[in-house]
C-alpha cells in the first residue's frame, strides 16, 4: 500500500505539472486596430503575423478601416481570406459608389451622360453634397462578406467578441458599437468625413470613429484583456509639401489632438505595432499589397514578444470560416419600411426586382446603387433573412430614409459642329404634383438657343406616364442637293451651298414599362412643327429676303422598344444595343397641303467586345425607311457629321458634313476599334459604309449600289464634363478631309 500511495501521488504531481506546462495562466489577448484609411491594409498583415506565432485573439475593438478589417477577422475569416477577399477589390469603384452603365435603369442612363455637375438647390439655396460618396458600395461588400452572422446583434456573440468606434455628430460624443446590425455600424465608424456621407443609424448621425477615438485600447481593455497587442497605422503629422488634398488636411488637423491622446494609449499597450507606411496615403489602396507587406514586416520584427505570449496560452484551434462560393441567393419576398412618399413599385423597379427569383450578388448590387444614385434616398439599409424551413431561400428587409432634397440645379457643357458652342443649365424638381414625379427643365444658351422640359411619372415596372416639350434650331450652310425636293433651283444659281435655319418643336404624352428587367417599351403621341428656311435664296411673300421650305405641324402616334446592356456610352468595351422606333403620321396642318398619311420606321443594333483591357472593338449597323406617301420630304433621313446630339433623322457618317446626303430610305453599318493606352485616354479607327436614296427597297437597291464610305481616326477623353474628341475622316466619295471636333457631353 505504501508503495502504491506513493505511485499515486508522482502520478498527480506528473499530471499538475504537464498541466502547468502546457496550460499556464491562459493570458486572454485584445487586439487593438487603429483607423488609417488604406494604411489600415496593413492590420491584415500583422494578422498573419499574430497567426504564425499562434497567438489566440480573444477580443478586437477597431476604428474606421481597423473596425472594418476587426469585424470580418471577428466573424471568422483568416487572415489568409482577408487578403485574398481585399487583393481583388476595385477600391476606386468602391469608394466612388459607381454604378455600372448595363445596370442603371434607361431613366438614369440618360441624366448621368448628360449632366456634368449636380448641386442642390431647396429653399433656392445651393448646396454641397456632404460626401464624396454614400458609401453604398462598401455597405454591399460588408453585407455580402458578413452574411453568415447576419443574425447576430451582440457583438459579444461573434467568434470573437468585438467592439467599434463611431463618431456622433450632433454631440461630438463618441458612440461604442456594441450590439446592432455589424456591417451599418462598422460602415458608420469608417465614414471619413468629406469623403462618405455621413451614417444615420436610429435617427442619429454617424461619422468615422477617429475624430474622437481612432485608438480604443481602453475599450479593448474593459472587455477583459489581460495582454493589448496595438496596431497604429495612423498619420503622423505631415510636412506642407505631402498636404496635396482636403483629405490630406482634414487628416492632419484631426491628428493634432490624436497624436497627444496616443502617449497614454501607447502605455497600456503591451506590444506596440506601429507599421513604416509614412510614403501612404489614407486614400492609396492601389498599393495595398506594399502596405500588407508593410504590416507583415513590422509585426515579424516583434515576433519574439508574440511568440511569448502564445506560450502563455492554451492551445486552441481556430475552426476555418467555409467561405460561400455562390454568385447568387435566391430572395423569395422583398419587405420595405421607411417610404413614404415613393411606392414599392418604384423602389423595385429602380431595384430591378421581381421576386420570387434567383439574382446574382452582382445584379442586386447593381440594383441597390441604381436606387441610390436617384438621389431620392439618403440611406438605404437591408439585412437578408433566412426562412426557418430553409435557410437557402431569403426575404430581403429594406429601411429606407427618403431624401428631403426636393430641387437640384445641374450644368453641362459641349461643343460640336452642328449646334457649336452651348451651356445647360437645368432646374429639376421631384415629387411636384405627386409623388414618384420629376420635372425638369433644360434651358441652353450658347449659339443656338434650346429648350426641353419633361413631366415624368416613374411606377417602375408598372405603366409609367410622360410629358416632354423641346425646342431646338440650328444654322448651317448645306449644298444645294438638299432643297432639290422642296424647289427647283435656277440654272443660274451661282452658290454651291446656302444658309439652312432649321427649326423644330416636339410635343410628346408617352407611356412606357419595364419588362423582363432589361427592355423598355413605349407608346405615345407627337405633335411637331418643323421649318426650315434659307435668307440666301428667293424672297417671301413680304418681300423678305429668304426662302421657307417647310413650315408645317405634324401629329403622329408612336412606339419605340429599347434594351442597352453596353458598359459605356461614349467608349463601349462590351454589352449589346438595340433600339427601334416607329412613327405614324397621320394627319397634317401647314405649308405641306399636299399630305398623305405614311410612316417611319427605323432600328439600330450594336455589339461591343473587349480582347483585352486595352483593345476592344464595337459593331453598329442601322436602317431606316418610309412607309407609304413619298410627298413629304422635310422627314428624310440626313446623314453626315458627328457628335451633335441625335435630331430627328440626323444620322451621324464619317467622312461627311452634317446633313450631306438625304433620303427616305437608308442602310448604314459601322467598327470602332478602341485602342485605350492609358486611363481614360482612347485612339479609335472607324470606318462606315452607308445606302441612302429614295425607294431603295422598292427598286431593288437596299444593299446594291453602296457608295457612301468613310474612315475616321480619332483620340479621345473621359473628363468629368463628358467626353472630348478630335476626329480626322475621309470619303472617297466627298474626296476632302473633315475635321470633327466634340466636347463635353451631348444635349
Amino acid at each position: 500500500m505504501k508503495y502504491i500511495a506513493i505511485i499515486i501521488c508522482l502520478c498527480i504531481t506528473t499530471i499538475s505539472w504537464s498541466q502547468d506546462k502546457t496550460n499556464p495562466e491562459d493570458l486572454k489577448v485584445g487586439l487593438v486596430l487603429s483607423g488609417g484609411g488604406a494604411k489600415g491594409l496593413a492590420h491584415i498583415g500583422v494578422l498573419k503575423e499574430i497567426e504564425a506565432a499562434g497567438i489566440r485573439v480573444d477580443y478586437i475593438g477597431g476604428t474606421s478601416m481597423g473596425a472594418i478589417i476587426g469585424a470580418l477577422y471577428a466573424s471568422g475569416y483568416s487572415s489568409a481570406q482577408l487578403d485574398s477577399i481585399f487583393s481583388k477589390v476595385d477600391f476606386d469603384t468602391l469608394i466612388k459608389d459607381e454604378v455600372p452603365r448595363r445596370a442603371k435603369t434607361f431613366f438614369e442612363k440618360e441624366d448621368s451622360e448628360k449632366y456634368a455637375l449636380t448641386f442642390p438647390f431647396d429653399g433656392f439655396e445651393l448646396r454641397f453634397p456632404s460626401g464624396i460618396s454614400k458609401g453604398q458600395n462598401i455597405y454591399n461588400l460588408l453585407s455580402r462578406l458578413l452574411k453568415h452572422v447576419k443574425d447576430v446583434d451582440d457583438f459579444n456573440k461573434l467568434p470573437i467578441p468585438f467592439v467599434c468606434i463611431a463618431t456622433d455628430v450632433e454631440k461630438g460624443n463618441q458612440v461604442t458599437f456594441r450590439n446592432g446590425y455589424l456591417p451599418r455600424a462598422i460602415t458608420a465608424s469608417g465614414a471619413l468625413p468629406s469623403l462618405f456621407s455621413p451614417v444615420i443609424i436610429d435617427s442619429t448621425i454617424y461619422v468615422d470613429g477617429g475624430v474622437v477615438n481612432n485608438y480604443p485600447v481602453d475599450e479593448v481593455k474593459a472587455m477583459g484583456a489581460d495582454i493589448i497587442i496595438g496596431v497604429d497605422v495612423q498619420d503622423t503629422l505631415r510636412a506642407r509639401d505631402k498636404l496635396k488634398s482636403a483629405i490630406d488636411v482634414l487628416v492632419q488637423i484631426n491628428n493634432y489632438r490624436t497624436i497627444e491622446g496616443m502617449k497614454r494609449k501607447r502605455e497600456l499597450t503591451d506590444i506596440y505595432i506601429n507599421p513604416k507606411i509614412d510614403d501612404f496615403s489614407v486614400v492609396s489602396f492601389h498599393e495595398g499589397n506594399k502596405i500588407i507587406a508593410a504590416g507583415e514586416e513590422a509585426a515579424r520584427e516583434l515576433s519574439e514578444q508574440l511568440n511569448a505570449i502564445s506560450e502563455r496560452q492554451q492551445t486552441h484551434v481556430r475552426p476555418p470560416l467555409k467561405v460561400e462560393n455562390r454568385e447568387t441567393i435566391f430572395i423569395k419576398y422583398v419587405e420595405i419600411t421607411g417610404n413614404k412618399k415613393y411606392s414599392r413599385s418604384y423602389i423595385l423597379g429602380k431595384l430591378k426586382l421581381q421576386t420570387p427569383a434567383e439574382v446574382s450578388y452582382s445584379d442586386f448590387n447593381d440594383g441597390i446603387n441604381n436606387l441610390s444614385v436617384t438621389g431620392n434616398f439618403s440611406g438605404i439599409d437591408y439585412q437578408f433573412v433566412s426562412y426557418p424551413d430553409r435557410p437557402d431561400v431569403y426575404k430581403v428587409v429594406f429601411n429606407v430614409r427618403e431624401s428631403n432634397n426636393r430641387t437640384s440645379v445641374r450644368l453641362a457643357a459641349h461643343y460640336d459642329d452642328l449646334y457649336k458652342s452651348a451651356g445647360l443649365l437645368n432646374l429639376t424638381r421631384k415629387r411636384l404634383f405627386t409623388n414618384n414625379d420629376v420635372a425638369s427643365l433644360d434651358v441652353v444658351i450658347g449659339d443656338n438657343l434650346r429648350y426641353n422640359l419633361e413631366y415624368y411619372i416613374d411606377k417602375g415596372y408598372y405603366w409609367s406616364i410622360g410629358l416632354n416639350s423641346r425646342f431646338l434650331l440650328f444654322e448651317k450652310n448645306i449644298g444645294l442637293d438638299f432643297i432639290d425636293a422642296e424647289i427647283e433651283v435656277p440654272t443660274s444659281f451661282q452658290l454651291n451651298k446656302i444658309g439652312l435655319e432649321y427649326d423644330d418643336l416636339t410635343n410628346q404624352l408617352f407611356f412606357q414599362t419595364l419588362f423582363r428587367r432589361v427592355f423598355q417599351l413605349g407608346l405615345g403621341v407627337e405633335h411637331k412643327w418643323l421649318r426650315y428656311l434659307s435668307e440666301t435664296i428667293g424672297v417671301d411673300e413680304n418681300g423678305n429676303p429668304r426662302t421657307i421650305f417647310e413650315n408645317t405641324n405634324y401629329f403622329s402616334a408612336y412606339g419605340y422598344l429599347n434594351f442597352d446592356t453596353l458598359d459605356d456610352k461614349f467608349f463601349p468595351s462590351s454589352g449589346w444595343y438595340f433600339s427601334a422606333d416607329f412613327h405614324n403620321y397621320l394627319f397634317a396642318e401647314g405649308l405641306n397641303d399636299n399630305f398623305n398619311p405614311f410612316s417611319l420606321a427605323k432600328a439600330k443594333a450594336g455589339y461591343a467586345y473587349s480582347f483585352n483591357n486595352f483593345l476592344s472593338v464595337y459593331l453598329t449597323s442601322e436602317a431606316g425607311l418610309k412607309i407609304g406617301d413619298k410627298g413629304t420630304r422635310s422627314l428624310d433621313f440626313f446623314l453626315g457629321g458627328y457628335g451633335f446630339t441625335p435630331t430627328n433623322n440626323l444620322i451621324s457618317l464619317y467622312g461627311y458634313d452634317a446633313l450631306d446626303l438625304r433620303g427616305d430610305t437608308y442602310l448604314k453599318s459601322n467598327v470602332d476599334i478602341d485602342l485605350r493606352f492609358a486611363r481614360n485616354n482612347h485612339f479609335v479607327l472607324s470606318g462606315n459604309i452607308a445606302n441612302v436614296g429614295d425607294e431603295l427597297l422598292e427598286k431593288g437597291k437596299w444593299l446594291n449600289g453602296i457608295r457612301n464610305y468613310g474612315i475616321a481616326l480619332g483620340y479621345g477623353l473621359e473628363t468629368f464634363l463628358g467626353p472630348i474628341e478630335v476626329k480626322y475622316a475621309y470619303s472617297p466619295e466627298v474626296g476632302e478631309d473633315i475635321w470633327y471636333v466634340s466636347a463635353g457631353f451631348r444635349f
